[in-house]
């Protein structure tokens, strides 16, 4: 396959592997071509923090203003102060069920509403550009040749549903019916003669993460993908269940080593203690595992 496709990786065998799926596509049925990547650390960069715990704690400070009583919370004092330790003590779960009642009781759109104007004027803790500027631009490159190959292509995610659904189209080509999250439940209510959702604190549901994931994609989908891309042990399930399509597939697995362009981190899933090494994991699974440093000649997508 011609050199123009996936210009920002390097020659070498996880390009090679990837360019050889891509030119077994055409005998593979259009129904069965289906790709599915996870969103942070895997097309996005999740580092200090997710975007959307920003975005959570952006609405935080908000209502701080109007009601300085929250910070005695625990779960929302250890978000204001960005006290690593006791956000671990506390448990993520804990702690977006607590941010996530924030945002309870307004409806669908105008939470739409706020997540695009937060992501349109927020910029990057550590880089100071804006948040779209932190795509990884080889997973651009790659998600473009599937689609060209004729793949559909989704997104499975331990985060929001509603929070990826309102940058997904904009920053990846994904409408919202492409995402899968973490979901949270709606009420119905009836105001001025007309039916609306509001949202509420409950979860539908696991979170996105571990099982979860091939078990929404079923669900949902009802396909199994062929491809899938992660970055965590709570991708694992997601990876092995493409892996066992039978026939042509790939597994990608994003190793962020390096410390100069991005971070140099172990990947943990965000819900759970996995324990031991994803790149062991990956070994034993037959995984392709992307070194950032040595497979990427850029990282970040230009602005």
């Amino acid at each position: 396959m011609s050199a123009e496709i996936l210009p920002s990786w390097s020659d070498g065998a996880t390009r090679s592997k990837i360019v050889g799926f891509l030119e077994q596509v055409d005998e593979i049925p259009p129904h069965e071509r289906v790709a599915v990547f996870d969103n942070d650390g895997t097309i996005l960069c999740e580092k200090p923090g997710y975007a959307q715990l920003e975005f959570m704690q952006s609405e935080l400070r908000r209502r701080l203003e109007d009601d300085p009583s929250l910070g005695e919370r625990s779960e929302f004092r250890a978000v204001i102060d960005r006290d690593r330790d006791a956000l671990v003590a506390l448990g993520l779960p804990r702690v977006a069920i607590a941010l996530v009642e924030l945002l309870a009781g307004i409806e669908p759109e105008e939470f739409d509403d706020r997540v695009r104007s937060f992501i349109a004027a927020a910029r990057h803790p550590d880089r100071g550009v804006p948040y779209r500027q932190m795509r990884y631009q080889p997973m651009l490159e790659l998600i473009a040749a599937l689609r060209a190959k004729g793949f559909d292509v989704y997104i499975v995610t331990g985060g929001g549903t509603e929070f990826v659904r309102a940058i997904s189209h904009d920053f990846y080509g994904v409408m919202p019916e492409g995402v899968i999250g973490s979901q949270i439940d709606y009420d119905v209510d009836h105001h001025d003669g007309a039916l609306r959702l509001l949202r509420t604190n409950r979860l539908v549901g696991d979170p996105n993460e571990g099982a979860a994931k091939p078990q929404n994609i079923q669900r949902i989908l009802g396909r199994r993908p062929i491809f899938a891309a992660g970055n965590s042990a709570g991708d694992a399930e997601m990876l092995d269940y493409a892996r066992a399509a039978g026939g042509p597939s790939v597994c990608l697995l994003v190793d962020h080593d390096d410390a100069d362009r991005e971070y140099a981190y172990a990947s943990q899933a965000a819900t759970f203690d996995s324990g031991g090494s994803i790149l062991d994991t990956a070994a034993r699974s037959g995984w392709t595992v992307v070194s950032m440093k040595n497979d990427w000649s850029t990282v970040f997508a230009p602005s």
